[in-house]
């Protein structure tokens, strides 16, 4: 059975309640979406999550993954895009809702997986694991009334996503699509995130990097390669050459 979002994992972080996650795999099947991933959740009793799943939600609810932290959850997916409520400091470049979705659609179209990041409900996502985002989306809200439920959240991002494919569906059938497909596959989350492991140690051995935080000035090169889309054959040749000085330093 054919999906309208399929190649989206819907990734929730840390997740208090098992009754959110009922409400959110419901969101997900009214959307399109087939894939729901839990990361480390705090409460998770499938049983508890299933009445506000409803029937549509319940193949989803049992096909839940389950991954002990964040990288594990996002590593086959070529881009991973983070909800965020708070601005500033680490969290720059934000994008709306319906940018995330053009980004996230683009991405489905060339056969590649997304992920769809949710933090906890008290307090989102942190910086730890903001750095495993390429992209970051804000749900523009009422400052007097900023806090939306996490279903809520996910209801709203899956719509402007289901929205965004239907629109390059009606352009496809046109013939006018001008979904751009790159060439080459795209680098994994986990293949860009061991291409940061070797910048990072090959800058600390330059000395480029230094203080207590190398993550934090690290960010500047994450969003140039999130910018970048890398492909595969370009992730190869900078680890290549991320190992070449490191043997040149010793």
């Amino acid at each position: 059975m054919a999906f309208l979002l399929d190649g989206l994992d819907v990734v929730l972080v840390k997740t208090r309640f098992p009754e959110n996650i009922g409400m959110a795999a419901r969101a997900c099947v009214n959307m399109g979406c087939p894939s729901l991933h839990l990361v480390d959740p705090e409460r998770w009793d499938k049983e508890k999550a299933r009445p506000l799943a409803t029937p549509k939600g319940q193949d989803l609810l049992n096909g839940v993954t389950v991954c002990p932290d964040l990288s594990q959850a996002v590593a086959p997916t070529a881009l991973v895009v983070g909800t965020t409520a708070r601005v500033g400091g680490w969290r720059q470049s934000l994008l709306s809702p319906g940018q995330a979705a053009a980004s996230i659609v683009e991405v489905l179209a060339r056969g590649e997986r997304v992920a769809l990041v949710f933090g906890p409900e008290d307090r989102g996502l942190n910086n730890e694991e903001i750095t495993h985002c390429h992209k970051l989306v804000t749900i523009p809200t009422d400052p007097a009334a900023s806090s939306l439920n996490l279903a809520q959240a996910v209801l709203l991002l899956l719509y402007e996503c289901a929205n965004a494919v239907r629109h390059n569906q009606r352009k496809e059938s046109r013939g006018a699509s001008d979904v751009s497909r790159g060439s080459g596959k795209l680098a994994t989350a986990a293949e860009q995130e061991r291409l940061m492991e070797s910048l990072k140690d090959m800058l600390l051995r330059l000395d480029y990097l230094h203080g207590d935080n190398p993550e934090y000035f690290l960010m500047p090169w994450r969003r140039l390669f999130t910018r970048a889309e890398l492909r595969r054959h370009e992730y190869d040749a900078l680890m290549g050459l991320c190992r070449q000085v490191r043997h040149k330093l010793g």
